[in-house]
């Protein structure tokens, strides 16, 4: 093996303990499939631009939410609180109806959780593949936000708690 072989390996072994030790707050995307709707958990979510106000996130390219989010118009960002890590649980699964028993409804064909800090509609902008995810920008068409603290995910494990100024 190559010296430069060895070091991406290195670098692979690494990598997930590395970003591991990243703080991120949490976030179920919804889009739709034909008439139903899909949803996933990220972590790699961001702001990407104030005008026009944008988001940036990624998603694994062999996720089954992939091709509706990148191949539909408009897309659902929810910002999740501290209370909501069984929601947490239930996007980050394979599989299932993730959206039996939950409350929710359609906001101009995007689902649309209710009981979430922050809800963001979004029409899909630009999609780029990288490795074994695309990165998916979405243009803000609608926002709401309302009380709660955000779910953070650090050390795979998301029941961390922000604390204020004592």
């Amino acid at each position: 093996m190559t010296a430069r072989v060895l070091a991406e390996q290195a670098v692979a072994s690494v990598f997930p303990d590395a970003m591991a030790r990243l703080a991120a707050g949490l976030a179920v995307v919804t889009t739709r499939d034909a008439e139903a709707p899909r949803g996933l958990l990220v972590s790699s979510l961001c702001s990407y631009s104030v005008a026009p106000p944008s988001v940036l996130l990624t998603i694994d390219r062999g996720s089954r939410s992939y091709r509706p989010l990148t191949e539909g118009a408009e897309f659902g960002v929810h910002l999740l609180a501290d209370t909501q890590a069984a929601v947490a649980d239930r996007f980050a699964r394979r599989g299932a109806d993730k959206f039996a028993g939950l409350a929710w409804e359609w906001d101009d064909g995007v689902p649309r959780l209710r009981g979430v800090p922050v809800y963001l509609r979004c029409a899909l902008a630009m999609v780029f593949a990288h490795g074994d995810h695309a990165v998916v920008i979405g243009e803000v068409a609608a926002a709401r936000v309302g009380r709660g603290d955000p779910l953070v995910y650090f050390g795979r494990r998301y029941d961390w708690r922000l604390r204020g100024p004592a």
